[in-house]
């Protein structure tokens, strides 16, 4: 795929994905939500990927949807299936579903960790496509609003299940009722962001993070370990995360990765993971049901 609204960059294990619609402050269209799709696939494909950062260029990471054609900027209209013959809207159709709940559920997915370098305003969809993300950092010049009440409309984006377990349901209601814009500290505060960054030290320490995951994990560990601690939120006992860690525990201490990882340990050098995401996840993976769209 061309794109044209993010740029796509590898370097030393890590893809670097920049909003790019800068005159426009990266505003959210279906077009974006089809290339970062595209792009979390190959991060997923590529072996050679250990961690994704995601930010913006330009004054914003992203100012939201797209409002220039009004409210059609909520709604990809580019499917005729929306509507029943009869003049109702077909909720069950793939044409009714909201484009920012695509991203957020493909990033939900990803095998990769997904770090967000937050360097600018981040306000509706902007800051929501943020919520699957592993790790947030901020400029001192982001801004970050829930801004649906004031627009009429909902949070979007699969929130309403992110928001509350990232900074709890208190604060997820606060930020969703009053839809203000906020500052990175309250940010902070509340939850959202790990940490606060001059604007020319933001990419350099999410790279930090990144460096370190590369260097010194197990990529098919970080995988599982990835949607082991994601999809354990939706668990209602312990019993179902034991099921998952025992079966995982078993898997790992038999593969190459552990033997490595022993060996480096034992012998004091840094190790060399032979296992891949691409073909040596376990055989019990994904354990997960995953429903389709109703």
């Amino acid at each position: 795929m061309t794109y044209n609204t993010i740029r796509y960059e590898v370097e030393d294990g890590v893809a670097l994905i920049t909003l790019s619609r800068p005159d426009k402050l990266n505003a959210f269209t279906p077009e974006m939500m089809r290339e970062m799709i595209d792009a979390v696939d190959r991060t997923d494909a590529d072996d050679a990927v250990r961690a994704v950062i995601f930010t913006g260029e330009g004054r914003a990471y992203c100012a939201g949807a797209d409002l220039s054609a009004g409210t059609r900027g909520f709604v990809d209209e580019s499917q005729q299936s929306l509507m029943n013959t009869d003049g109702s809207v077909n909720y069950s159709s793939e044409a009714a579903r909201d484009g920012g709940g695509l991203l957020t559920l493909r990033l939900f997915e990803s095998r990769k960790p997904l770090i967000g370098a937050i360097n600018g305003a981040a306000v509706g969809i902007g800051v929501t496509m943020t919520l699957p993300m592993d790790i947030r950092l901020a400029s001192e010049a982001a801004r970050f609003g829930f801004v649906f009440t004031r627009r009429g409309i909902v949070p979007e984006a699969a929130s309403s299940w992110f928001l509350p377990r990232v900074v709890g349901v208190s604060k997820a209601l606060e930020w969703c009722y009053s839809g203000r814009v906020f500052d990175a500290q309250e940010a902070l505060d509340g939850g959202l962001v790990r940490s606060i960054h001059a604007p020319e030290n933001l990419l350099p320490a999410a790279r930090a993070i990144a460096r370190e995951i590369v260097e010194n994990t197990a990529p098919v560990s970080v995988a599982l370990t990835r949607q082991m601690l994601w999809r354990g939120l939706g668990q209602s006992h312990p019993m179902e995360a034991h099921r998952i860690d025992s079966r995982a525990i078993l898997s790992r201490t038999a593969s190459a990765d552990a033997a490595e990882g022993v060996a480096s340990f034992l012998e004091k050098r840094p190790a060399a993971y032979p296992d891949a995401v691409s073909k040596d996840m376990p055989d019990f993976y994904p354990w997960w049901d995953d429903q389709p769209y109703r």
